[in-house]
């Protein structure tokens, strides 16, 4: 629990203070590629000349992750917004959990170990393949495998997804080609690693929000029952099925690798598995058909009876998985625990692909709500197609509830997340990008007018780049190009910094014109208290405003 906050007696609007996400929108650093910049945003362009504006940081340490090297993401960019300060973040946990060696020494690494041991079964580990450290790092994975094998594992099974996303889109055999190499180095008569099965992560395992569970069956089928087509290797089987389906990674259909017509790496009683992924929304439905007792959403046919343990606890509240490796960070005192503590009536809003975000996220990692009587959470449900057939998604409904609430006069707070710029960025697709933020700014405007309309104050911010930096550059800039001549496609989120531009219809003064610079968004919690006419926390990281 938290106490009130103090009252600052300074700024006083009608209407209320509105956050809008615009998710994956950052500034570019090169003019090739910046598919935000070449866009057609008469709305956004129009507020960058008529109001205060400053970029902040989201990624690397600014919100939590081991260097500066590292690209923000959607988890712990609404974890840094949410939490008005900087947590160690899962990628940062994991590093010195294993470079410490205390993953190998907690409770659940060593269960899952002597499971294996004992009962001379397969260690499985189901996990994203690729150095992206959004989800996972191939580096982890590694250090895991060769310390089974000093443990005494005999057996081990890698189900691999492919990125494409979070790296280059089609990079897989750089990570999959090496590390069978890394396996094959390891094996000897008394060790036998060999990944089992794969596919494009979104087309198996990796659902979120509960947006599409075939997803998962096909997960399921896949990795656990060793259903679908068959290779000899992992290497055979991404150069057959780009050639035949023409599909990025992150799309490629799942395969099973086999040895004389049999699987060589299903699921069985008695085995130990480890979901290696440390991020959680795309970690909890997998986990759920592993733990669930009973499961609605699809058949598993056959539910082995093993020793089930993620990278880290996805879910504090409902404590999920039950075993995990990793404790995550603990994230108290947020935004939303604190206006509550207010007596502030909050709204919160976006479409499945991002609802989890700007509720579960941004409320550091917990689900429910602070104080039911004071918010409101609504999740207009997202289309099941390519995100490049729909590039506009959701936003005009999202606006279309945001403009009804605003109008309503019944929030003090309100908070939006508009996903194109994320999720039609991960696709590749220039044009599609182009054409979802110029919907998206579409419905900025309209929600810019209904907020003037009603005396509050819009803040216009990002969690991360993406849709600034569509094409793979070279180190000297120059834009990397496809055989066909057209540009390789860039499919992961940037370093690049986002905006934050504060639209007030009724300034009188109360604050410093010019917003500060250098700071991370993180500090956009302490903004939107004091727009709301209260004092930050001491602990919060600081205001972009200067109250006078």
């Amino acid at each position: 629990m938290v106490d009130a906050l103090k009252k600052m007696g300074k700024i006083s609007r009608k209407g209320p203070v509105v956050l809008v996400i615009m998710d994956g929108v950052g500034f570019g650093k090169y003019k090739e590629g910046d598919a935000v910049a070449s866009s057609r945003t008469g709305t956004l362009n129009k507020l960058y000349k008529a109001y205060p504006w400053t970029k902040l940081k989201a990624h690397g340490t600014a919100v939590g992750l081991p260097s500066d090297d590292d690209m923000g993401n959607s988890e712990v960019g609404h974890n840094a917004m949410g939490c008005g300060r900087v947590f160690a973040q899962g990628a940062k946990l994991v590093n010195a959990s294993i470079s410490t060696g205390a993953m190998y020494e907690g409770t659940t690494w060593k269960k899952l170990i002597n499971n294996a041991k004992e009962k001379q079964s397969t260690l499985h580990f189901i996990g994203l393949l690729s150095d992206g450290n959004v989800h996972s790092h191939i580096d982890n994975l590694k250090a895991m495998i060769v310390q089974a094998k000093k443990e005494g594992v005999s057996k081990v099974r890698v189900h691999a997804l492919l990125d494409g996303r979070d790296v280059g889109e089609l990079s897989a055999l750089e990570y999959f080609d090496p590390f069978e190499e890394f396996l094959s180095g390891l094996n000897d008569e008394g060790f036998d690693a060999k990944i089992a099965s794969g596919g494009g992560r979104m087309v198996i395992t990796m659902d979120r929000y509960n947006a599409n569970w075939n997803m998962v069956k096909k997960g399921w089928e896949t990795h656990v029952l060793g259903e679908g087509r068959m290779f000899d290797s992992a290497h055979e089987a991404i150069v057959t099925l780009r050639e035949e389906s023409k599909a990025i990674d992150q799309d490629l259909p799942p395969f099973v690798i086999a040895k004389d017509g049999k699987p060589v790496g299903t699921i069985e009683d008695g085995d130990s598995v480890i979901l290696f992924n440390f991020r959680g929304d795309r970690a909890l439905e997998i986990t759920k058909a592993f733990e669930a007792e009973e499961l609605t959403e699809f058949d598993r046919k056959r539910r082995p009876d093993i020793e089930y343990a993620g990278m880290m606890e996805y879910d504090g509240d409902l404590h999920v998985p039950a075993q995990f490796l990793v404790t995550p960070p603990a994230i108290d005192k947020t935004l939303a625990e604190y206006l509550c503590a207010s007596k502030v009536k909050q709204f919160s809003i976006s479409e499945t692909q991002k609802f989890g975000h700007i509720t579960y996220f941004f409320n550091g990692n917990r689900s429910g709500k602070f104080d039911a009587s004071l918010e409101e959470y609504v999740e207009i449900l997202s289309d099941i197609v390519p995100f490049e057939e729909r590039p506009w998604m959701k936003c005009a409904e999202i606006a279309d509830r945001v403009i009804k609430e605003v109008e309503n006069g019944d929030w003090d707070f309100i908070k939006l997340n508009f996903p194109n710029g994320d999720m039609v960025g991960h696709t590749g697709n220039y044009q599609a990008v182009v054409c979802s933020m110029e919907g998206l700014d579409l419905q900025i405007g309209r929600i810019y007018k209904a907020v003037m309309e009603a005396g509050g104050v819009m803040v216009i911010t990002a969690d991360h780049g993406n849709a600034d930096d569509m094409f793979e550059h070279a180190k000297d800039g120059s834009v990397k190009y496809k055989e066909n001549g057209d540009p390789q496609a860039k499919t992961s989120h940037s370093l690049n910094p986002v905006p934050c531009i504060i639209c007030d219809s009724n300034y009188q003064g109360e604050y410093e014109t010019e917003l500060k610079s250098g700071l991370g968004i993180s500090s956009i919690a302490a903004t939107c208290m004091n727009l709301l006419d209260f004092e930050s926390p001491s602990e919060y990281d600081p205001s972009i405003i200067t109250v006078k």
